[in-house]
């Protein structure tokens, strides 16, 4: 078995916000992976005295125990536990009913003898590899589902989707958002590999439409994460140097992760 990953800030003015962990137990059987990717906040008050990058910390922390330590809770109860955890560390300095409490999209995955189990929660991606190369992507794309205009830098109207019913959810204070999660399980005899991706890293395909999720996770194996990291930060520079095309109007360079587990 072999475990990769980087993770690269997308400003070295910003501390990055993403968080990342590959585990395996004592008992040398099945691991663990965690990515999160924490919500950047507007400027402004959120409601929390506490960083994004603390939340994401003590979230990324939580989740890799309960799911390492307690194989008889699925991953979302694992994820709702984790989440109550982080919230009661926090939840009397801090409102967390705030829209914009600190938060994070979520991608959990856990294998043992006989199964590979996953979530995920908002944009970040998991890639699962078959032997005969095969890439499935897990999404969840209740963002993309949106009206276009739904999404906005303005606290009340971001307020009206972010974990409503109708809009898109993420990992903040309310465990029973892991309900939310897209889950499910894949016989572990068919899995040669696994990957995930936050959206900073998901560009090479997303955004810049290099290769497909397969490409991208033969770029994983070949170059490595941070060789994927590398080549999306080119990207971005060479499209914000001639007009924007891709990016638009978002950020120029992202948070960005990615994690690649060989298990076969």
């Amino acid at each position: 078995m072999r475990i990769e990953l980087a993770s690269a800030p997308g400003s070295p003015e910003r501390p990055n916000e993403d968080w990342v962990c590959g585990a395996l137990p004592a008992s040398g059987q099945g691991g663990v992976l965690v990515l999160l990717d924490g919500v950047t906040p507007p400027a402004g008050d959120d409601g929390c005295v506490h960083s994004v990058p603390w939340f994401t910390a003590r979230l990324g922390g939580a989740l890799v125990e309960l799911s390492g330590s307690r194989p008889d809770l699925t991953l979302t109860e694992v994820l709702a536990e984790a989440i109550s955890r982080t919230a009661d560390a926090h939840r009397v300095t801090c409102e967390l009913s705030h829209a914009r409490t600190p938060q994070a999209t979520v991608v959990l995955a856990r294998w043992g003898a006989e199964t590979v189990e996953h979530l995920v929660l908002s944009d970040s991606a998991l890639l699962v590899e078959a032997y005969d190369g095969t890439v499935r992507a897990v999404l969840d794309d209740r963002l993309d589902r949106l009206p276009p205009g739904s999404l906005a830098s303005n606290e009340i109207a971001d307020a009206t989707v972010r974990n409503k019913e109708g809009g898109f959810f993420t990992a903040a204070a309310d465990p029973s958002v892991a309900s939310r999660a897209v889950t499910g399980s894949t016989p572990v005899s068919g899995v040669r590999a696994l990957a995930a991706l936050s959206d900073g890293a998901t560009r090479w395909t997303e955004v810049f439409g290099e290769g497909d999720w397969a490409d991208a996770l033969g770029l994983l194996r070949k170059a490595g994460p941070r060789g994927l990291i590398d080549r999306v930060r080119e990207l971005e520079s060479a499209d914000a140097a001639s007009g924007r095309v891709r990016l638009r109007r978002a950020k120029t360079h992202d948070d960005a992760t990615a994690l690649l587990v060989e298990l076969g």
